[in-house]
């Protein structure tokens, strides 16, 4: 899909090695993942005209004939969550839930609160709060280890 000016960002794929675990974690980000009957593709809208697909590793070489598999990479899918607050509160539910956390809660240079935490796979979630200007800050400071 292409429009005047090129390409059209369209949609994120995540190959995984176990779809149920996945999904699982994706609902808690509040997604609505449909799974297909046999349960190796499912697919959810993040927002009018952006897609996010899941696909199993026995699955992903129909569409991609040189898949590595469920491997994680850099990517990270950014949620905003309503408060500084709230984005402590899904780090903790998260974690406490099983999942790594991937970089604890903290005050961002740029103004928000910001996590990481990676689903059964290694994909990241990062959540973030609203930036407040206020808040901002340079030069940036080393994030906390986890």
């Amino acid at each position: 899909m292409s429009g005047p000016a090129g390409p059209a960002f369209k949609q994120l794929n995540l190959v995984v090695s176990d779809m149920d675990a996945a999904l699982a974690f994706w609902r808690r980000l509040g997604l609505t993942p449909r799974l297909t009957p046999d349960g190796q593709h499912a697919d959810a809208e993040l927002s009018p005209g952006l897609d996010i697909e899941w696909d199993t590793a026995e699955f992903a070489p129909q569409w991609d004939t040189s898949s590595r598999g469920a491997v994680a990479g850099s990517l990270i899918i950014g949620f905003q969550l309503a408060s500084r607050e709230a984005v402590d509160a899904l780090y903790e539910e998260l974690t406490a839930a099983g999942y790594h956390g991937h970089q604890r809660p903290y005050d961002g240079f740029w103004g928000a609160r910001y996590a990481i935490v990676d689903d059964p796979d290694g994909n990241a979630a990062g959540l973030m709060s609203p930036v407040e200007a206020d808040r901002k800050f340079w030069p940036p400071t080393q994030a906390p280890a986890t």
